[in-house]
């Protein structure tokens, strides 16, 4: 028998044979996340309480999108090689031949950086 706890621990499905096996199903996005740039005044590295802890992530991989009731496409926000701007919680953790990605849904995503 199954018991089904809902807790806020981040799940990880490991797979095995490679990232191109990994396709989003729907409106969700595989993203890698991007160790954020250390910020520096004239040259002097700032230690990490003094950097932002933003999350940064590059987009891997994206589904076809969600669909509304009456079957249309909901285009999707993000495409693959896109920077994003990353929720601090949330996401399942998925490991492809020992690389951690997360995945999230589009709607979860909180912005695109560009530039």
């Amino acid at each position: 028998t199954h018991t089904h706890t809902h807790t806020h621990t981040h799940r990880v499905v490991n797979m095995s044979g490679g990232l191109k096996r990994l396709v989003p199903l729907l409106d969700r996005v595989l993203v890698e996340r991007v160790a954020p740039m250390q910020k520096s005044v004239g040259g002097v590295i700032l230690p990490d309480s003094a950097v932002s802890k933003v999350n940064e992530g590059k987009v891997v991989a994206v589904g076809p999108g969600a669909r509304t009731p009456d079957g249309n496409l909901i285009p999707m926000s993000v495409k693959e090689g896109d920077n994003v701007l990353l929720p601090e919680y949330g996401g399942t953790q998925v490991k492809v031949d020992d690389k951690d990605f997360t995945l999230y849904r589009d709607t979860e995503l909180l912005g695109l950086l560009v530039g």
